[in-house]
């Protein structure tokens, strides 16, 4: 798989998150690795990473 299209993938996951958070308060990723919170914390920071790489690339974007 792609970085690219993991990428994309962690910006939706995040976008979820974010969204199921704010309607009913639902932690999605926390309700799923509840018991690590390393690997909560591990896969907010590839969001971030993701989200950041994402905005860079469409900011960076020469247009045609």
């Amino acid at each position: 798989m792609k970085l690219k299209t993991v990428s994309k993938w962690l910006v939706v996951l995040g976008a979820l998150e974010v969204g199921l958070m704010a309607v009913v308060g639902f932690d999605l990723v926390g309700s799923i690795l509840g018991r690590w919170p390393m690997a909560v914390k591990f896969i907010y920071i590839l969001v971030l990473a993701s989200a950041l790489w994402g905005a860079y690339a469409m900011l960076m974007k020469k247009k045609k």
